[in-house]
């Protein structure tokens, strides 16, 4: 029956196929690289998606109907058989009653071919099978061209023109021309990508936080007695109510986000979202308008002047709320959120925007909605349930107002977070690392006078006294200042990083050791005496020496005879910064990485304009012509990578050996570059 099953199954496979479209699982590119005078590496890359396999090279028994894969290279002649990256991985297939052997991720065949005087173009075919744990697609044919005898260290792909071939040429005869034995048929397998949701719970906690913050503004906190007013004039079914509009303040306050975000993920896909968010999070335009967003609302919470919604639209929501039943409860509801805007509106702002900035995907600030609405809810629910607690709240006074003005001193030292990141995504050169702090100094020292009653805004009340509150916040502020201030020279502040610009942008610094080193070195990487592409405008970290061109670190690690570490990164990225400052520090992390690696830097989000022949287009056939997204798409396209921080360790050929994320244990990165460097040599 078995046997049947696997005799039916490619003819089920192509009526599938006739019925709607088959997708393409597999990706093929060629290149051909001279590996001496007589003889080229032809190389055949297979990029399959996640969840697909391909089958080996067999031979099975003739009743077995396996689309093995199947390789032919017309024009040259073979030297020596072919060979694959990694062995595949082998298992025991119940349908085919057989051990089966099968690749996934990404593998490269290799194939040696006799070279003439003359330039030819050689005719590839791959005939090769691709399934998941639930089809089979039928047998695909995939036809391939690449040009060897053209120029030394040749290297073309198929979609590559003539002209292209001849700058690429030039180009791997200056970079390197490699005589490095291809890879064996040693097993490697791709390492699963490590997930750290430290990024994630702190963008929540953030959320939580900003929630209790508004529940003591003046625009909420007097809500509370109409909530309770309200429920004890209820009548039956106090309880249920109550939850209902805790529910209700929930649904109001996330579904209207959810929907934008859900809408934009129906109508444009996973890559228009990205896009939009990665465009939120990077963009001069979005970040200076929330730049300026943010100075409103610290105005108007200064007392310059009041945010409110349209009255009638409060009104009539109030009148509504006065209804019996469910639809009381939630116009009820409607009335807080509106009420609430103007001291709210800001305070959601800034956390959404917060949540786009950190984490790069469609979840993150639903779900960071939903906390700060749940915790913003939770106390009218606990009022509407129990009335009496009431009675022992504080009543509302000039402290409110106070709470407000310490909110808009902190939203203006946030407000400059986004105007640096449209500062270092487009090297304006505007915030330098010390004039942002000097600017948060400033304002927390000022909050600390606030605090202690030397200033006084439009809506203050006199301070008589000061209370032990308002002393302890006032003491943290100073001793925030004073903690700020060595950095003015140099000091690392690392529970700032993340939120401040890279030591690179500091003009003065004083120390020439340790994490506040200069971020220049004296072993600058060359290339044929020329400093790596894009080192002008990009840095790493400590004084590290590396590459920021994806091809041109390929051909250095192959040269050097090392593995290639690929930092994808971000100019505005906190949690990349983070990683350089409380784990790279590390000095055997730095001395491994110095020592054992090429190091290569991508940006996810430079505006700066690449050099015209590394433009690109991305599946949607929009031109990239940035350095950001160059290699935004790469790293999608290649490792389906799209979050800052990302790290690969990837042999000469760019094949993956082992992968980290966001993790800010030490230990556990230490491990990642032993795994890789493991990986490498067993490769070799």
């Amino acid at each position: 029956m078995k046997k049947f099953i696997a005799l039916l199954l490619p003819l089920l496979c192509g009526m599938v196929a006739m019925a709607q479209p088959a997708p393409a699982p597999v990706k093929w590119s060629a290149t051909a690289i001279e590996a001496d005078d007589t003889t080229y590496e032809v190389r055949l890359t297979a990029t399959i998606e996640e969840g697909w396999h391909i089958y080996d090279f067999g031979p099975y028994a003739e009743d077995l109907f396996i689309s093995t894969t199947e390789i032919t290279i017309d024009g040259a002649e073979k030297v020596g058989e072919i060979t694959a990256s990694k062995a595949p991985h082998r298992a025991f297939d119940d349908v085919y009653e057989a051990e089966i052997g099968t690749w996934e991720g990404t593998v490269v065949f290799t194939q040696k071919v006799k070279a003439d005087a003359e330039p030819k173009t050689l005719a590839i075919n791959v005939y090769y099978g691709a399934c998941n744990d639930q089809s089979c697609l039928p047998p695909a044919s995939e036809d391939l061209t690449v040009k060897i005898g053209a120029a030394k260290g040749v290297s073309q792909t198929e979609e590559a023109t003539n002209e292209e071939v001849a700058d690429d040429a030039t180009a791997a005869e200056e970079i390197v021309p490699t005589t490095e034995e291809p890879a064996t048929d040693q097993t490697v397998a791709p390492v699963e990508e490590e997930k750290d949701n430290s990024s994630l719970w702190s963008t929540l906690l953030a959320a939580a936080a900003w929630a209790l913050a508004a529940l003591l503004t003046p625009c909420v906190f007097p809500m509370i007695p109409m909530t309770v007013s309200f429920f004890v004039k209820g009548g039956e079914g106090g309880k249920m109510r109550a939850l209902l509009y805790g529910v209700f303040i929930v649904a109001l306050y996330t579904l209207p986000i959810a929907a934008l975000i859900l809408i934009t993920r129906v109508v444009g896909g996973a890559t228009v979202t990205a896009d939009i968010f990665n465009w939120l999070a990077t963009h001069w335009l979005p970040n200076t308008i929330f730049f300026l967003v943010f100075m409103v609302f610290a105005a108007s919470f200064f007392g310059a002047f009041e945010i409110t919604l349209p009255n009638s639209w409060v009104n009539k929501s109030d009148q509504n709320s006065d209804r019996k039943g469910l639809l009381g409860v939630f116009f009820l509801a409607l009335t807080l959120v509106l009420v609430s805007f103007s001291c709210t509106g800001p305070i959601v702002g800034g956390a959404i925007i917060g949540a786009v900035s950190t984490n790069n995907d469609i979840w993150t600030p639903i779900l960071t909605m939903l906390v700060f609405s749940t915790v913003f809810a939770l106390p009218f629910v606990l009022f509407a349930l129990f009335p009496s607690v009431l009675q022992k709240m504080p009543k509302s006074g000039g402290w409110l107002n106070s709470v407000k003005v310490v909110l808009g001193f902190i939203e203006i030292a946030l407000g400059f977070k986004f105007l640096s990141t449209a500062d270092q995504t487009y090297h304006w050169g505007l915030l330098d690392r010390e004039i942002y702090l000097g600017i948060w100094i400033v304002v927390f020292t000022l909050l600390g006078l606030y605090l202690l009653g030397k200033l006084k805004f439009a809506h203050d009340s006199e301070v008589k006294y000061i209370s032990v509150p308002r002393l302890a916040l006032a003491i943290a502020s100073f001793t925030f200042v004073t903690y700020m201030i060595p950095g003015l020279w140099g000091a690392p502040l690392k529970k700032m990083t993340g939120y401040l610009p890279p030591m690179a942008t500091q003009d003065f610094v004083l120390t020439s050791g340790g994490t506040a080193a200069a971020v220049t070195t004296d072993d600058v990487l060359t290339v044929d005496g020329k400093a790596p592409k894009y080192s002008d405008v990009l840095h790493m970290p400590h004084g590290l020496s590396g590459f920021y061109d994806y091809e041109e670190a390929l051909a250095a690690a192959r040269k050097a005879g090392k593995p290639l570490f690929l930092d994808f990164t971000g100019l505005g990225c906190v949690n990349c910064r983070e990683m350089e400052e409380r784990v790279w520090c590390d000095s055997r992390i730095l001395e491994s990485m110095r020592e054992d690696f090429v190091l290569l830097a991508l940006f996810g989000d430079s505006r700066q304009k690449a050099a015209e022949e590394d433009w690109t287009t991305n599946a949607n056939g929009k031109v990239l012509k940035t350095i950001g997204e160059i290699n935004s798409n790469l790293v999608f396209e290649r490792y389906n990578i799209a979050a800052q921080p990302n790290y690969l360790i990837l042999d000469g050929e760019g094949n993956v050996l082992a992968s980290h994320s966001y993790d800010l244990d030490i230990e556990n990165f230490i491990d990642f570059l032993n795994r890789g460097k493991e990986a490498y040599s067993a490769l070799k």
